[in-house]
């Protein structure tokens, strides 16, 4: 990644090239490139396992394994259906390829590699078919015009793109181990197989069991559609169910989160001042077409000295300071106990939903405050390591989609 590269921008060759080469990249249709462009064979010929003597790939990447081949090389994969078409992967060895991915395998002239890089930032999914369900058609594939360097300027940049992959790949993986780490310590810490002591070494005091509607008062929330919201202004900022579904953490920093404003024209003035959210505060979703996500719930940390109400399909429960230390609830709700708890009462068909009434009669074990603190500070310290390391990944792929936009043309 520390490797020399010169500016130097002409009409076939890209803005940033390696020292070394001069010669201006050819034109090429990318059936001259190839030796192979075979549609993968129909899944449903074989049968598939977790494990097996030969993988199975699709247009996302392994699928299973099975006990026959369909290829063997190193091949660029490309998705060709659906979501998933234009989407690339590079396989090699004996494979099984299903119908839902195109094999295409380089000639003398081509490093797989490299192939596999520029056909991803050229991005394939503009060639599909215009219809419901988008298609790659081989014709097409054969037919595509790519800009080409020389055999040994394809290594060279194959080998730069591939070591900021390794790096993406890297802290991926820490990022999935630090995320396995903290699953497995919360899910001790609140089965209380492991506990911290008091500052004087004691043991803290045993969890006491109680009712949810003993610890949180719940208050009034708005009905605001997302057509009554907005990102350009306001003074009141509004929390949808819709985005503590998708996007918002367990524990909610405002200052950090896209959080739309409230429309001007509509009349907050019958609002009471209780029921604009406070920091400690749980806003829990209160319906949801599957189980895994109905109630989900935040906790408010920080509210950067705004107003913010929640908003249609959630809850407001507010703790009693005395009982609960802001910060540790938001983990609280994220434990399995609790969330089998919640998914029992969930009632309805297609739409699931909540009621404040069944919440209330939920039961839950929570420690001292001391040791509620230690426990969400030690969790937090976690959660920041995984946010870091989540700003690096992010920070890395954009590092490399620069490097895409000025290695190729």
């Amino acid at each position: 990644m520390e490797t020399e590269v010169k500016i130097k921008k002409n009409k076939t060759s890209p803005l940033l090239r390696f020292p070394e080469f001069e010669k201006e990249w050819k034109i090429e249709r990318l059936g001259n490139l190839c030796s192979t462009f075979k549609s993968g064979s129909n899944i449903t010929a074989v049968n598939i396992f977790e494990t097996g003597e030969y993988p199975v790939y699709g247009g996302n990447g392994l699928r299973g394994y099975t006990n026959s081949f369909t290829h063997e090389g190193t091949f660029v994969l490309i998705g060709r259906q659906g979501a998933l078409c234009g989407n690339i992967n590079k396989v090699s060895g004996k494979i099984f390829i299903s119908e839902h991915a195109i094999a295409v395998q380089g000639d003398d002239s081509s490093d797989t590699e490299w192939l596999a890089q520029k056909l991803d930032y050229f991005n394939l999914n503009r060639l599909s078919e215009s219809s419901a369900q988008p298609g790659l058609a081989v014709g097409k594939l054969v037919r595509l015009k790519i800009n080409i360097p020389s055999f040994p300027e394809q290594q060279k940049i194959a080998s730069f793109l591939s070591a900021v992959d390794k790096k993406i790949q890297q802290l991926i993986r820490k990022k999935d181990l630090l995320e396995s780490y903290k699953k497995g310590v919360m899910q001790q810490l609140f089965m209380r197989e492991i506990r911290f002591k008091q500052d004087d070494g004691k043991a803290f005091p045993e969890w006491e069991k109680k009712n949810y509607g003993d610890i949180y008062n719940f208050l009034s929330t708005n009905s605001f559609s997302r057509n009554d919201l907005n990102y350009e202004a306001g003074t009141v900022k509004n929390i949808h169910y819709g985005d503590i579904h998708t996007k918002f953490p367990n524990l909610f920093h405002l200052s950090k989160e896209m959080v739309p404003f409230i429309n001007n024209d509509k009349d907050l003035s019958k609002i009471n001042s209780e029921n604009y959210c406070r920091e400690g505060d749980l806003v829990i979703a209160d319906a949801s077409e599957d189980y895994k996500d109905i109630g989900k719930s935040i906790e408010i940390i920080d509210l950067n000295g705004e107003k913010v109400l929640a908003g249609l399909h959630t809850f407001l429960a507010r703790p009693n300071p005395d009982l609960m230390y802001k910060g540790f609830s938001g983990y609280l709700v994220q434990t399995w106990k609790f969330r089998k708890q919640v998914m029992t009462i969930a009632q309805g068909t297609k739409v699931l939903g909540l009621s404040t009434s069944r919440m209330k009669k939920l039961k839950v074990e929570i420690p001292s405050l001391k040791e509620q603190q230690k426990i969400a500070n030690f969790l937090s310290g976690i959660d920041k390591k995984i946010e870091a390391v989540s700003q690096q990944i992010t920070q890395t792929q954009s590092f490399k989609k620069g490097l895409l936009q000025q290695m190729f043309v």
